[in-house]
């Protein structure tokens, strides 16, 4: 049992792990639990897994009034999880991360089977922590994570990569044509995540005119809350795709020169075995302001460049700009994030959960 969604980075890792344990097992037996109303609710079954939905939601540090009724979800999911695991009988639960995985490994825990966690932040999460103590084996992709789950339970293995992206032979002319745009301009991709990036999504809006005037064309995925992408489409600008959603990602990584990106794992990486350079641009209300310390460890080891969000207004365009015309820093980006890039981590993962229920 795979429990966990809520974005893209949760989902496209626990569906890697899937497809690595039915290529190293096929009758195996594999069923996803998400929350109801969730994107995990839609993506699972379309990638052909069958998936459970629950009454869950997340802590909201934004307006407490919303939490009142978080300890009423909270019982009537466990409820929900004991009903689907007495019907599933798992041998492993597996963990990735979002509001779903903690009633369902919790109840696993209690009932003593096997639990693991994947962990793709640099810092972990508050209910991945509490698992950790009890989990079978706790996977992450950095190090120095013995500050959040005890030592031995602690598994490096890198971050799980959708196998299009690992196994990318798109070329760059390939990618652009896919859009339908000109393999001799500059190629910039704009993705604020799977639902999308209001600070980003505005700066590029009031950025138009500058990719015109310098010769660069874009592919902007805007997510679903960007209302005015219809709009803009309208106006007919032949250096410009706009979408809310792109389904075929490894063409618009391998199409784009210079990449604007929040910094959640697994979109870093994504990026790092595509070698692309990239601005992060991270999310400053996600917990624990994660997405910095992942931005952060990046431009330490000149494999990133990082711009606030507070500042994406006056920054992003410009700095975008300049590192258009400077191909030394570009091949320093790419040169540098390649080398975070891990493409075995599903399999590293299905192998150990394997052999821990084997």
């Amino acid at each position: 049992m795979i429990a966990g969604g809520g974005t893209g980075g949760h989902i496209f890792p626990a569906l890697a792990i899937a497809n690595a344990l039915k290529r190293k097992d096929p009758d195996l037996s594999i069923l996803f639990v998400g929350a109801k109303g969730r994107m995990e609710m839609e993506k699972i079954p379309q990638a052909g897994y069958p998936i459970e939905g629950i009454d869950i939601a997340g802590f909201n540090r934004s307006s407490l009034i919303k939490n009142v009724a978080l300890p009423w979800l909270l019982v009537k999911s466990f409820i929900q999880v004991r009903r689907i695991m007495n019907g599933f009988k798992p041998q492993a639960v597996i963990g990735v991360g979002g509001y779903s995985s903690f009633p369902v490994l919790r109840y696993a825990q209690a009932k003593n089977i096997p639990s693991f966690i994947h962990e793709s932040n640099s810092f972990a999460g508050k209910s991945n922590i509490l698992l950790g103590k009890k989990a079978f084996r706790v996977f992450v992709a950095t190090e120095g994570m013995e500050r959040f789950f005890p030592k031995e339970k602690i598994m490096i293995t890198g971050n799980p990569v959708r196998s299009n992206i690992v196994n990318c032979r798109v070329t760059r002319e390939e990618g652009i044509k896919f859009f339908g745009l000109d393999p001799s301009k500059e190629t910039i991709l704009a993705i604020g995540g799977s639902l999308g990036a209001k600070s980003i999504n505005g700066a590029i809006e009031s950025g138009v005119p500058a990719f015109e005037k310098n010769n660069l064309q874009l592919i902007w995925q805007t997510g679903k809350q960007f209302s005015k992408g219809s709009e803009i489409k309208s106006r007919g600008m032949r250096w410009l795709w706009i979408g809310e959603f792109i389904d075929q990602m490894d063409k618009a990584f391998a199409a784009a020169d210079i990449v604007i990106s929040r910094a959640g794992a697994m979109t870093i990486a994504e990026l790092s075995v595509m070698g692309k350079a990239t601005l992060f641009v991270p999310f400053p209300f996600a917990a624990e302001d994660h997405q910095t310390v992942n931005a952060q460890n990046l431009v330490n080891q000149h494999a990133g460049i990082m711009i606030k969000d507070s500042e994406v207004n006056e920054k992003l365009m410009a700095t975008l700009i300049e590192l258009s015309k400077d191909e030394k820093k570009k091949s320093e980006l790419r040169e540098n994030i390649r080398k975070q890039g891990r493409t075995d981590a599903d399999e590293v993962i299905a192998g150990e959960i394997l052999r821990s229920i084997h």
